[in-house]
């Protein structure tokens, strides 16, 4: 949980999460309230991407989203992580909602652990596989900022914008209701098809709105 910000929104720190400060971040997507916190567990920085007065309400609409620096930033066909990121920001602009962006590169195996696993599925390793190979979990993310910020934006009844199953459990497991699943549009291309299969075939992913 996060404590009572004082009246100057400066740093509040608990035993979990520290918010630190909220700013107004014109992008393409329009206009956001984006709110930065510390993870005092991971020491990570994660992001509350805010569109609308959605403090209090039921059933806003919510992304949980963890970085992917190979997409987002260098353009990486090898996954849709910046499709879906896109597409989650479109859509919580013009509904009104949250994009948490939690820094979990890889899963939560890190950025050179995920580059270490990309040179395995070059020699015909799928995801889940390549990570087992490097003696890694198939998934090693954890949620507790994401439950953490919800809880400071008093938001416990959600909407939450995911294709993956497992992560819905495990917001539940931190205690999120979530009400609905809204699937997210995904991309496929020649680079990325075998990756995004992995997710469906191996890992329980809905193979929602894949464009191909």
């Amino acid at each position: 949980m996060v404590a009572d910000r004082s009246e100057e929104d400066t740093a509040v720190q608990t035993d979990g999460l520290e918010f630190v400060a909220e700013t107004r971040l014109p992008t393409s997507h329009g206009v956001f309230r984006v709110r930065a916190y510390r993870d005092l567990l991971t020491g990570t920085e994660p992001l509350a991407i805010v569109s609308g007065e959605v403090e209090g309400r039921e059933r806003v609409a919510v992304r949980v989203h963890d970085e992917c620096l190979t997409s987002e930033v260098l353009g990486s066909l090898k996954c849709d992580c910046k499709l879906q990121l896109d597409h989650a920001l479109a859509y919580v602009h013009e509904h009104d909602g949250v994009v948490i962006y939690l820094r979990q590169e890889g899963r939560g195996i890190g950025l050179a652990n995920k580059i270490a696993a990309y040179a395995l599925q070059e020699q015909g390793l799928d995801t889940v596989d390549a990570n087992r190979a490097l003696g890694l979990p198939d998934d090693a993310r954890r949620y507790h900022a994401a439950a953490a910020i919800l809880a400071d934006l008093q938001l416990d009844h959600v909407r939450l914008m995911t294709n993956n199953p497992r992560k819905i459990e495990r917001l539940r497991a931190e205690g999120i209701d979530v009400a609905e699943r809204i699937p997210v549009v995904g991309g496929s291309n020649p680079h990325s098809r075998g990756y995004l299969e992995a997710k469906v075939e191996r890992m329980g992913h809905h193979p929602d709105l894949v464009r191909h």
